[in-house]
């Protein structure tokens, strides 16, 4: 039976290509890229799809095999190196806090979640549950090896486990063996009502990228690389290379483009008829996407995976929409490459790749995309933001779907000349962008106009913020790093910002000198308590000795209150804070600690982990 395999064309560019940017355009001169039309390219059977990657794969090989952010993906093991968080209500539970998130109803996997009722953690190798009321551990269950995190649905919670070479992967794909440096992923759908137990499970060979869920339904993003061999041969000269390596791609059979998976213990591969492709791509990755309805309350089936020929390092969900996006910012000597992105409808059941399209740069992280009244808005940097002579600038572009492509519509570039972007806000029709070398600027762009984003100010201040953090008023409160005057940083800072006038300015600044927080790097660290104005920052410091706890601030219009903190003494090094009713809790690695919301930092309980 004739198999048709609908693939999405665009014009993306090989791996390994040098780009030459535009200069920077003014507001008033977008000069919107062009770009092709998308088409719709059948093909007759999956030896077809097999021709077209072969011919990609062979490329985009280098002497000592695939390139990928930074390393080379070769399977000898010889090569390798041994928005936010807002009161949430049920009738059943009292007012909590969520994860700290991006997009208000859009949730992320983190190691902590809660639903008022009770606490879940995964922390090491245990998924452990605290009932919020008695303040008392209830269940507990072994998850084995590997990074953990998990969401919460009701009842039900769903963990997401990172590993390199998980058993029940190996084999699936023509009995090759889980190399050093192969990693899989595992989900696994976790029955909270009692004892936790395990009631679905899903193996696949491929890289937990990341995952969102809207509505009880997740989507769970993994990269797959494909499954060669380039032996070390340090014999030949590097076209010799090329030209074995080329010969093991020509004989490489389609399955080692596409992952195997096992969905409880019956195994399965992601089928060509479930792949899309651009008209460009290097045949080094493939992009999955997996659907689990937790709501629903089944098993998790086999994922009903959708897959793209492409690669994927950011992952952001808007609600209606699921961006992927890959940055190639350590292609060749210039380091500057694009950003491809692609877009997925995810309202139905399963996810549909709706358009592609690309901009000069690379991002940040997931913060640096934002979609508003229809339109992305990306925040990119461009060039060398090191050595004697940078040549880095940063870009806002506001692109559009068109079609099954999306069209530039404008930008505002010439942001940070010299430096690279820290952090990035877009809150409704405004942007805020961080940049920073030896000072911080903080730009407010305008973005009502979207085919013609205007700067509205910048403050220049020493330091920079890594987070941002919309509050009511106009104010933003930033995590970060304060710094000298030529750029040395000197420890944690935490900011108050009035961005409501023409230009943004500091209201206030809390200083922890040699300190810093996980929350620079990572969102869900960070809790605003909006009904208290309660800010909570973990830290750990080093000035002779070490120390750690969680700042715990009250946020005033002008002004930030130190007004407690959950010391070392009284747990391990924080990674999570919460607030359930009129508790705050406090969540280390091996301990949570309760006090209370009023007047924290005293123990009502401490619960091991």
């Amino acid at each position: 039976m004739r198999r048709t395999v609908l693939c999405l064309a665009a014009l993306l560019l090989l791996a390994g290509c040098t780009v030459t940017d535009e200069p920077p355009q003014s507001a008033k001169d977008p000069a919107p890229v062009p770009a092709p039309e998308f088409r719709l390219v059948a093909y007759d059977s999956c030896e077809e799809l097999l021709k077209s990657v072969r011919a990609a794969a062979k490329q985009a090989v280098q002497p000592w095999g695939f390139y990928q952010g930074g390393r080379f993906l070769a399977a000898d093991s010889a090569m390798r190196a041994a928005g936010g968080p807002q009161a949430l209500y049920d009738k059943a539970a009292p007012a909590y806090s969520g994860t700290n998130t991006h997009e208000a109803g859009v949730d992320e996997p983190d190691i902590v979640k809660t639903d008022g009722r009770r606490i879940v953690t995964v922390l090491g190798e245990t998924l452990r549950v605290i009932d919020a009321a008695s303040r008392q551990a209830t269940g507990s269950l072994h998850l084995g090896p590997g990074s953990h995190q998990l969401l919460l649905q009701g009842d039900r919670a769903l963990v997401l486990t990172a590993s390199w070479g998980l058993p029940a992967t190996r084999g699936l794909v023509d009995s090759a063996r889980m190399r050093p440096g192969m990693s899989a992923t595992r989900v696994r759908q976790v029955d909270l009502t009692g004892v936790p137990k395990v009631t679905g499970s899903y193996e696949i060979g491929a890289e937990l990228t990341d995952a969102r869920m809207v509505g009880g339904v997740a989507r769970v993003v993994v990269t797959s690389h494909p499954l060669i061999d380039f032996p070390w041969r340090d014999k030949l000269t590097d076209s010799e290379r090329i030209a074995a390596n080329r010969k093991l791609i020509d004989q490489a059979p389609l399955e080692k483009w596409l992952p195997a998976y096992t969905s409880e213990g019956v195994a399965g591969r992601l089928d060509c008829g479930d792949v899309s492709r651009p008209d460009r791509f290097s045949g080094t990755a493939t992009v999955t996407v997996l659907s689990f309805d937790l709501a629903a309350g089944r098993s998790l089936g086999d994922g009903a995976p959708v897959g793209v020929l492409a690669d994927a390092n950011t992952v952001y969900g808007s609600g209606p929409h699921l961006y992927l996006a890959h940055d190639e910012r350590w292609r060749g000597d210039q380091a500057l490459g694009r950003t491809e992105l692609y877009m997925f409808d995810v309202t139905g059941p399963r996810p549909v790749f709706a358009a592609s399209g690309s901009v000069p740069g690379w991002l940040l992280n997931q913060y640096s995309l934002s979609e508003h009244d229809g339109v992305l808005r990306a925040a990119t940097t461009t060039g060398q933001p090191w050595g004697g002579q940078p040549s880095s600038e940063s870009t806002v572009y506001t692109l559009r779907r068109d079609g099954g492509q999306l069209r530039q519509l404008g930008k505002l570039g010439g942001l940070g000349k010299g430096e690279r972007i820290y952090a990035v806000r877009f809150l409704g029709p405004t942007g805020y962008v961080v940049t920073f070398r030896q000072t911080d600027p903080l730009y407010a762009v305008d973005l009502r106009d979207p085919a013609h984003p205007r700067l509205t100010g910048e403050l220049k201040i020493p330091g920079f913020s890594s987070y941002l953090h919309p509050l009511d008023g106009g104010r933003l409160l930033g995590v970060g790093q304060d710094a000298t005057e030529q750029g040395r940083t000197t420890g944690l800072q935490v900011s108050l910002f009035d961005v409501g006038g023409a230009d943004p300015r500091r209201l206030d600044q809390q200083k922890i000198p040699h300190g810093w927080s996980e929350a620079e790097q990572d969102p869900h660290a960070f809790l605003y308590w909006p009904d208290t104005r309660m800010l909570v920052v973990p830290y750990m410091a080093y000035d002779g000795g070490q120390r750690a706890g969680a700042l715990v601030y009250r946020v005033g219009d002008d002004r930030l209150e130190k007004i407690g903190e959950v010391s070392r003494a009284e747990l391990s090094y924080p990674r999570r804070s919460l607030v359930v009713g009129d508790t705050l809790w406090v969540v280390g690695d091996t301990v949570a600690v309760a006090t209370p919301l009023a007047a924290p930092g005293p123990a009502l309980a401490r619960v091991l982990l």
